[in-house]
């Protein structure tokens, strides 16, 4: 069966007469030269996708019709990782594997070893990464990003509404990860490059996050990210399947 294109349509725009606009519009149009009668999925990004049909379309307007709408839920087992702020880096490359991964809700968080300051707001780019990503692995839910420029303590208590809360440290020397801590809704810290300061784990393992190491080798943060984010998908969706 031939591969179905994916569009994103806002939340705010989902009713009829459902209508893609602007660079959505464009690539449906003059990139791959849709016809009336082209079909094409769409998604909003918070659950809900469907299958539409090209109704007609000029420039960068494309209006659609509507053939299977379809609702899915949010996952009440979920995975929100908090990220000591760093550098770009990998960022875009961290967000499409987390979309991938079907992670929750990704916080940006100032550390006292970050490299570089926090934005004030999340960045257009990022959600474009997002979409972009959900485009090609035919995810319905984009993650939550947000950020927290406040420190340790602000994070700590943004976990509290979470089942499990784990932090990740490097100098956990006794206790290893394992897909048993993955259960459930999951809030998962991770410090930036240069590490933790001793005062913030010290401040996550008071509020009662349990620490875990990753393992011998020295993980750049994306690395890290990606074992959690991996562990936990694997807990979550694929071994639920196979057994």
């Amino acid at each position: 069966m031939a591969r179905i294109d994916g569009f994103h349509l806002p939340p705010e725009a989902w009713r009829e007469p459902y209508t893609l606009e602007g660079g959505e519009a464009r690539h449906l149009l003059t990139v791959l030269r849709a016809r009336p009668g082209t079909r094409v999925r769409l998604f909003d990004g918070c659950g809900r996708e469907g299958l539409f049909e090209l109704i007609s379309g000029r420039k960068d307007v494309a209006r659609l019709a509507p053939l299977e709408i379809r609702n899915v839920e949010r996952p009440t087992s979920r995975l929100t990782i908090a990220l000591g702020f760093s550098k770009a880096g990998r960022r875009d490359w961290l967000l499409e594997k987390a979309v991938e991964l079907q992670v929750g809700e990704i916080v940006f968080w100032q550390a006292a070893h970050s490299q570089g300051r926090l934005p004030e707001t999340v960045k257009r780019t990022w959600r474009e990464t997002c979409i972009a990503a959900a485009k090609q692995c035919g995810a319905v839910w984009l993650p939550e990003i947000t950020l927290l420029s406040s420190g340790a303590a602000a994070v700590a208590e943004a976990g509290k509404v979470h089942g499990s809360r784990l932090l990740l440290w490097e100098k956990e020397t006794k206790i290893v990860l394992s897909q048993d801590d993955l259960a459930g809704s999951v809030f998962a810290v991770i410090g930036p490059e240069g590490g933790l300061a001793e005062a913030e784990a010290r401040t996550f393992m008071d509020a009662g996050f349990a620490s875990r190491h990753l393992g011998p080798s020295i993980l750049r943060l994306e690395t890290a990210a990606l074992l959690v984010m991996g562990l936990h998908y694997h807990a979550r969706i694929v071994q639920p399947e196979t057994s």
